[in-house]
């Protein structure tokens, strides 16, 4: 090689090699390399709901140059999956991926970060917690737990389940055992069924022993996946327990206040880039999904006038019964309750017409 034509390339090479250094985010030159690990609910096999936090780690990493790497573990790895949050607040893991309502037992305010029985669907619930107060009033009880909360997806408005048997009418509920999820089980409760809190990848082998009669998980998508179809063949709608589930990430106080701001930025950019991809993929997969099972022979129910009516009045009594004797639900309920109504009267306006008047032109 000629010393001019070394000299003009190294020249070359230096000049490109400043050029990305210029180019890189400050952000991936000065700060620190952080490493976190997320403890998921979900099987890697739910690739929907478990990618939510995929999609975080992944936009962190990215938009932080590598510095914030956030490693995501699928339940059971590190912990049960429906000791998530348990994991974050003792510091066991910085971050987790689950639903709120998961944690009803430890106390039933938690039904309101993902969903309640006839409460607000998916659009309704981004726009509590994002404009209406709905972030502060949770974070304010999450607090008591060491956790912060942002919203890491949605599924929409959930089906209402898989039953060996159809049922038809109350007396059918009752003595069912039934795997259910947050204040849905209270509710269910009271018309008679036995509720039973199963994490998602052990619910297809409890419904093939005939350990429970009957189980809801998400939706076509998901639940295609998990089988259920080839054990249970009434598919029942709609899950009335979970009109907008959100699932949430939730963060140790304490490992989040150690976060330079810009990470706390790009974690919080990546968790609304997580909510709205989610709800879109499951709007997109259900229909694909549900077209499959039917032609596998499944039947698609609708739970009866007087079934929905039961369950109304029992989960007004509930909410009633609750907030009477615990200070943190009626906070959040009264703050929760007066949005759903401001949001379900202006639904009902062109929303709802819309929507009517299209489906009844199938």
């Amino acid at each position: 090689m000629q010393r001019r034509d070394f000299l003009k390339k190294a020249s070359i090479g230096a000049a490109a090699g400043a050029a990305a250094t210029i180019a890189a985010p400050a952000i991936a030159q000065s700060s620190p390399t952080i490493k976190w690990r997320l403890t998921s609910s979900f099987p890697k096999s739910l690739d929907t709901i478990y990618g939510g936090a995929e999609v975080l780690a992944n936009r962190v990493r990215a938009i932080t140059g590598g510095k914030f790497d956030i490693r995501v573990f699928a339940g059971g790895e590190i912990v049960p999956g429906l000791q998530a949050l348990d994991a974050v607040q003792q510091g066991t893991v910085e971050v987790c991926h689950t639903c709120s309502y998961y944690y009803v037992g430890k106390d039933k305010t938690f039904g309101f970060g993902t969903s309640v029985p006839f409460g607000m669907n998916a659009r309704q619930m981004n726009a509590w917690i994002y404009y209406g107060g709905g972030q502060k009033v949770l974070d304010d009880f999450y607090s008591n737990y060491n956790v912060l909360s942002f919203a890491g997806g949605n599924t929409g408005t959930q089906m209402g389940g898989w039953f060996r048997k159809e049922v038809k009418t109350l007396k059918d509920l009752d003595g069912l055992k039934m795997r259910i999820a947050g204040l849905g089980g209270n509710v269910f409760s009271a018309l008679g069924v036995v509720p039973q809190q199963i994490a998602g990848g052990d619910i297809y082998p409890a419904l093939e022993k005939g350990t429970i009669d009957a189980a809801e998980w998400v939706g076509p998508f998901d639940d295609e996946k998990l089988g259920f179809y080839k054990v249970a063949k009434n598919y029942y709608y709609p899950g009335w327990w979970e009109p907008g589930p959100t699932i949430h990430f939730f963060v140790n106080k304490a490992e989040w206040a150690k976060l330079p701001k810009e990470y706390q930025e790009a974690f919080q950019a990546a968790a609304y880039e997580a909510n709205v991809t989610m709800l879109a993929e499951y709007d997109h997969k259900n229909p694909i999904a549900l077209s499959k099972l039917l032609q596998s022979g499944v039947k698609l129910q609708k739970y009866s006038d007087e079934i929905l009516e039961a369950a109304y009045k029992a989960a007004q009594q509930l909410y009633s019964d609750e907030a009477a004797k615990n200070p943190a639900f009626k906070k959040v309920y009264t703050e929760y309750e007066k949005y759903r109504k401001t949001q379900n009267a202006w639904f009902s306006v062109a929303e709802h017409r819309m929507d009517s008047f299209l489906q009844s032109h199938k």
